[in-house]
């Protein structure tokens, strides 16, 4: 087995912002010159998370309904009473996300459904440079 990386940037709005990554995944696998083997997909950092979804308007919007549901963003959170910088919510949602995804290949395809593509969601509460880590481990 061997390893290859690569660190995609994507700027973001924050809120709820969410982007593709699929292609750039897939992008950095054939560079990989892999066949067979696994994909990490890792975001640095606690404000942001990796899933996967189909990317279309309707489940999109499902989505960032969902989350605002499960931590809205206008109720008192004990980070921003500590460090005043109104993100407490940005962090909840990211936790529950997760900052990972791990994705199987097989000769050289990778494994996901029809619908599914790999999203990054940024829940800060400004834009940011993000960085996405690819590890892929195969042969």
């Amino acid at each position: 087995m061997k390893t290859f990386s690569s660190t995609l940037q994507r700027r973001t709005k924050g809120f709820n912002d969410i982007h593709d990554m699929t292609e750039e995944v897939r992008n950095a696998l054939a560079e990989s010159q892999f066949r067979n083997g696994i994909i990490t997909v890792f975001i640095p950092g606690s404000t942001a998370g990796i899933t996967t979804i189909e990317f279309e308007s309707g489940a999109i919007s499902d989505l960032t309904n969902a989350i605002e549901r499960l931590a809205p963003k206008d109720m008192h959170y004990q980070h921003d009473a500590r460090w005043g910088d109104g993100n407490g919510f940005s962090h909840v949602r990211a936790a529950v996300i997760g900052p990972s995804l791990s994705v199987p290949f097989n000769n050289g395809t990778m494994q996901l459904g029809t619908w599914q593509q790999i999203i990054l969601i940024d829940f800060d509460n400004r834009p940011r440079t993000r960085e996405v880590i690819v590890q892929i481990i195969g042969e």
